[in-house]
């Protein structure tokens, strides 16, 4: 089964199934990630929803390219995991299944397109600090203890 992150269905409640896809980007001992302003201020790992039809690592390179503007290359599956969540710009419940992947970015080709996106680039540490989604945070603290780029707290 896979893991859950946050709080548990609500009895009674119909959730939309909401496959999305995000990516763990480090680059020279730090990583890229999304500041999302609004409706709730957040960071998080660059990612979506996945559009009907579209394959899981398109998807990716056009997230990633919309919230922070830069390419990617090399990606590769890390994991995935589902929360359960309101989601305020679309105006619905979820069962948000998460897939993560791992990869480098290359070059930044402009802004975010995506309105009310920046980029940022923390440390591991001030990733793991600043990270909202707890499942984000969680593969992040299991990437660092396993890569030999990052050092652990």
């Amino acid at each position: 089964m896979m893991r859950r992150y946050g709080q548990p269905a609500i009895a009674g409640l119909r959730y939309r199934h909401r496959p999305g896809v995000y990516a763990l980007l480090p680059r020279d001992g730090r990583l890229l990630v999304t500041f999302q302003a609004e409706p709730v201020p957040e960071v998080q790992f660059p990612g979506g929803g996945i559009d009907p039809g579209e394959a899981t690592v398109r998807a990716l390179h056009r997230e990633v390219f919309e919230e922070t503007g830069w390419s990617i290359a090399r990606p590769r599956r890390i994991g995935s995991f589902r929360r359960f969540a309101w989601m305020p710009d679309y105006d619905f419940w979820a069962e948000k299944v998460c897939h993560l992947y791992v990869a480098r970015p290359v070059r930044r080709l402009g802004p975010p397109l995506e309105a009310g996106h920046s980029a940022l680039w923390l440390t591991p540490d001030e990733a793991l600090d600043r990270l909202d989604n707890p499942g984000e945070r969680d593969a992040l603290a299991r990437f660092v203890q396993t890569s030999a780029r990052f050092s652990t707290r």
